[in-house]
Parts: C-alpha cells; sequence; structure tokens
C-alpha cells in the first residue's frame, strides 16, 4: 500500500513539474497599448511609438505609379488611422500572440488588387531591397511559405518587427529587422541588413 502510495506521489510530482517547466519555456505574450495580452485573430492597428514626425500607423499603399500589387506602408501622419491588422500564430490553436513567435500578419481589409492583404516578403530589383508586401498564403508553415512568416520581438520599452522564420528547418532565410524607407514620398516597410539601422518601433492598439 505504502509502494502504491509513493509511486502515486512521484508521479503526479513529475507531472507537476513537467507542466511547470512547459509553461516557464514560453516566451512572454505580446501586449498592447492597454497592457492587455495581444489575441491571435483579433483586430489591432500597428502604430509607430514616434509621434509626429514619426508617422502614422500600417496601412496598404502603392508605390510610384503602380496601383497593383499594395504594399505595406507607414501613413504619413500619426492622425491617420492606418488598417486594422491580426495575427496568426505559426500554431493556430494558441490564442495569445508571444513574443519571437512565427506568426502571419494579414490586413484585415478589402483590396482592389486580386490579392490577399497577408504580408510576405518580396524583393525590389529597382532598389536592390527586400520590401514587405502582399499576396501571402495563410497558415501551411515550410519552404513554400518562407516568405509569409514575421515575429515581434521586445525591443528597448517597445516591440520591434523582424523577418527570420524558423518555419523550415532546411531553409536559410535572410534575417533581419524591419525598417521604413522612404522611396517616391512613400513610406515603405523593408527589411535592413545593416544592424547599425534603426528598427521601426512599434505599439499595437485594439481596433
Amino acid at each position: 500500500m505504502k509502494t502504491t502510495i509513493s509511486l502515486c506521489f512521484i508521479l503526479l510530482s513529475l507531472y507537476t513539474i513537467s507542466s511547470l517547466c512547459s509553461a516557464a519555456e514560453q516566451p512572454p505574450p505580446v501586449r498592447d497599448m492597454a497592457g492587455k495580452e495581444v489575441r491571435a485573430g483579433v483586430d489591432y492597428y500597428i502604430r509607430s511609438v514616434i509621434r509626429g514626425a514619426g508617422g502614422g500607423p500600417l496601412t496598404l499603399g502603392s508605390v510610384g505609379n503602380e496601383t497593383c500589387p499594395l504594399d505595406v506602408v507607414q501613413e504619413g501622419f500619426d492622425l491617420n488611422p492606418g488598417l486594422p491588422a491580426y495575427f496568426r500564430p505559426v500554431n493556430p490553436k494558441k490564442g495569445v500572440v508571444r513574443v519571437s513567435t512565427d506568426l502571419n500578419i494579414i490586413f484585415n481589409a478589402s483590396s482592389i488588387c486580386v490579392q490577399s492583404t497577408q504580408w510576405q516578403l518580396a524583393f525590389d530589383e529597382s532598389i536592390n531591397t527586400y520590401f514587405v508586401g502582399t499576396g501571402g498564403v495563410e497558415g501551411n508553415p515550410g519552404h513554400d511559405t518562407i516568405s509569409n512568416w514575421f515575429k515581434i520581438q521586445p525591443f528597448e520599452s517597445w516591440y520591434k518587427l523582424v523577418y527570420c522564420p524558423g518555419v523550415c528547418n532546411t531553409c536559410r532565410p535572410v534575417c533581419g529587422d524591419l525598417s521604413i524607407l522612404v522611396q517616391d514620398s512613400t513610406r515603405r516597410l523593408v527589411l535592413s541588413l545593416n544592424r547599425d539601422d534603426r528598427p521601426f518601433l512599434v505599439q499595437f492598439r485594439r481596433a
């Protein structure tokens, strides 16, 4: 009888320790401007932490004379509302968005272009720069969707957006922070490969 009780106690202890370790291994949640956890599938405005000259929230826009496809750009003024976006973690069962984990970012808006409003990384040969466009495919992590995954990472007292997907073990993607590049009066969201560049610092306001 004592042996049975002791064995049950040991198994319960191991289960408790395992559960605590699993919880401790989870990255901390991303928090919005109200201090609440950012939830998957819920709309948020992605805003610059720098007001005024720092520009406004993120939205869709075209560059130059092209109407389509639409890229991810920053509003020129912080009073402009921007577009709401929602996040889809690589594990769709997770209800909380956590730092440094792969996720899709999708604008919850209609588009005049025949493409999705999900973010994806692309390359602009005219300026020799990777930029964030749209037209990505939601979910299905792996080689074929490697350009569709981004991360939110803490930086100083705020957050930064990062492209460095971990959804493909055999891939070797470029990695870097997302920053703002002004091109033809448009503030494009681009991938910075220079570690000396200042990342685009953001905060999240629930729509």
